[in-house]
């Protein structure tokens, strides 16, 4: 799994284009998505999202996915659960103060943002995570959430 946690930051511009064209996918089969029902699709839809996400990210599931803001390194796999950038205990040499062995996912996000076009997402602010929302799919959140915003 660190492998290709380690490759999704390298190729983080990759993976920002293939999300991009995932979305487009799913607000184009929205109409779709509602007339079947969100709630019958959540368990099908978070189990393909967690295969997907769990083997290039190391995916929590946590159901508010900040990937696409934080260069494709998944906070949640962060010991401290940190969303808002490192804590004062990284190493000099860019590991974790927790798991010495574990490259801050901090430092690797930072890195991955300076790959995407979208990079300078990593400085917004994250909210605290909802565990209401954990196991969750969050591509469902967020087609439920665009098409509000569009429709309103």
């Amino acid at each position: 799994m660190y492998f290709l946690r380690k490759w999704s930051v390298r190729n983080a511009r990759l993976l920002e284009v293939a999300y991009e064209l995932v979305e487009r996918g799913l607000l184009i089969s929205a109409p779709l998505l509602t007339k079947l029902g969100h709630s019958r699709l959540e368990t099908p839809v978070a189990a393909v999202e967690k295969v997907i996400k769990g083997a290039l990210f190391d995916c929590q599931m946590c159901g508010q996915c900040a990937l696409s803001s934080t260069g494709m390194s998944c906070p949640m796999n962060c010991p401290k659960s940190i969303r808002n950038g490192p804590c004062g205990g990284v190493r000099e040499n860019g590991h974790c103060e927790v798991k010495p062995e574990m490259r801050c996912v901090w430092v690797d996000g930072w890195e991955g943002s300076k790959r995407m076009k979208a990079g300078g997402e990593i400085a917004n602010v994250q909210f605290a995570v909802d565990y209401r929302l954990q196991g969750k799919s969050s591509w469902l959140r967020v087609v439920r959430e665009k098409t509000q915003e569009t429709s309103a």
